[in-house]
């Protein structure tokens, strides 16, 4: 009794296994047909949906690569300043404090009266403009701070960023342009079949 369940369950598999691999034909040759024989939804598809998407992609890579980063960068810093000024100029100083001079002096006496030898003493006022000739090399080593905000324009394709967004304008234009030569009608893709 066993033996002969058995021999059914072994009989009712490969019957149900070529049931199933001629249903599984079937229903694929009827699809494959559907979608020779309507090109419409695909044609649909590719109207309404992929090349609006493709074109607007390349639009938007375009668009990147003229695009403007516009920023303010702070700027807090100390600048070392290391030079050497030339100073050569005429000034008037005004003196702060009284100044004594003491020279020498030689006093010519009228006629033929000889001359004298001797010291003059004198100080100069307080406030009295004199004039001066400057002649100076001064060495400058400073640091300066520097606080400050800088408006900053950087085009994206000029920072680098141009073969980048090329390449991948390059990665979607050969399917764009397979896409583009797809028929858009019914009776363009049969002709399109015919040749």
């Amino acid at each position: 009794m066993e033996a002969a369940q058995e021999t059914r369950k072994f009989h009712f598999w490969p019957a149900f296994k070529n049931f199933a691999i001629i249903f599984s034909f079937v229903v694929n040759f009827i699809l494959v047909l559907v979608l020779l024989l309507s090109p419409g939804p695909l044609l649909m598809a590719k109207a309404q949906l992929a090349e609006p998407l493709l074109n607007d992609l390349d639009a938007a890579f375009e668009a990147l690569g003229e695009t403007e980063i516009q920023t303010t960068v702070d700027i807090d810093a100390e600048i070392p300043v290391q030079f050497t000024l030339l100073l050569n100029q005429v000034t008037d100083v005004v003196l702060v404090e009284e100044v004594p001079l003491n020279a020498p002096a030689t006093f010519q006496l009228p006629g033929w009266g000889g001359s004298i030898h001797g010291m003059v003493s004198l100080n100069l006022p307080v406030s009295m403009t004199l004039p001066v000739a400057l002649s100076l090399e001064v060495p400058v080593d400073e640091t300066v701070p520097v606080q400050m905000e800088v408006d900053v324009i950087i085009g994206l394709n000029e920072a680098g960023m141009g073969p980048a967004i090329e390449q991948l304008r390059g990665v979607f234009s050969p399917i764009n342009v397979s896409l583009q030569s797809l028929p858009d009608t019914p009776a363009g893709f049969l002709k399109k079949a015919d040749e």
